[in-house]
């Protein structure tokens, strides 16, 4: 089975490669030539998510699957949610987000926060959506040097380290990526 994981984001390529069985072929933008910016306008991490599926089925015909993922901080209200990837502003900078986010907890003694993804997938016209969550807080540095975005400031609950410390197998096993991919993997394999 051919499919189209709907990102340009080498990291998230890397991760659910790691993830999904050899049985399917997956192909990322750059390979079916879609190199617009597919946007990205709802307010919901699930409507994102299948904004981008919608995107790349309507316009290339491919079946295809999205994923949107936020960091949701309990004592900022959620943030930064939805505007995770471009927090601390447009140029996307990921040592810019962590910073802004450990600014604004300061000494703030709540720091629990969750991963939030939700996978869009689009099978012949068919939308099916996929959870996953990984609870835990933010440190109060940065710390490690694996993985990509807000991992060097998140420790999972029930961890003494970040998900930045931890190798991309032990991340796959309790990450909110992970447990989304998961779902879609069993899904896909009832097909």
């Amino acid at each position: 089975m051919k499919l189209v994981f709907s990102t340009n984001n080498k990291n998230k390529i890397k991760e659910i490669r790691a993830l999904i069985n050899n049985s399917i072929e997956l192909l990322s933008l750059e390979d079916i030539n879609c190199n617009e910016e597919i946007p990205e306008t709802s307010d919901t991490i699930a409507g994102n998510a299948l904004q981008k599926a919608k995107y790349v089925f309507d316009n290339y015909g491919y079946n295809c699957f999205a994923d949107d993922t936020g960091l949701e901080i309990d004592s900022l209200n959620g943030d930064p949610g939805i505007y995770s990837a471009r927090y601390a502003g447009e140029q996307r900078d990921a040592n810019d987000n962590m910073d802004k986010v450990l600014v604004n907890l300061k000494e703030n003694p709540n720091r629990t926060a969750h991963f939030k993804t939700v996978i869009a997938l689009i099978i012949n016209g068919e939308e099916t959506l996929f959870e996953g969550i990984a609870k835990g807080e933010i440190t109060q540095s940065k710390s490690g040097f694996e993985g990509f975005g807000y991992d060097p400031i998140f420790q999972p609950e029930g961890y003494d380290i970040t998900f930045s410390e931890m190798s991309l197998e032990e991340k796959n096993k309790i990450s909110h990526r992970g447990k989304a991919v998961l779902k879609l993997t069993e899904y896909l394999t009832l097909l």
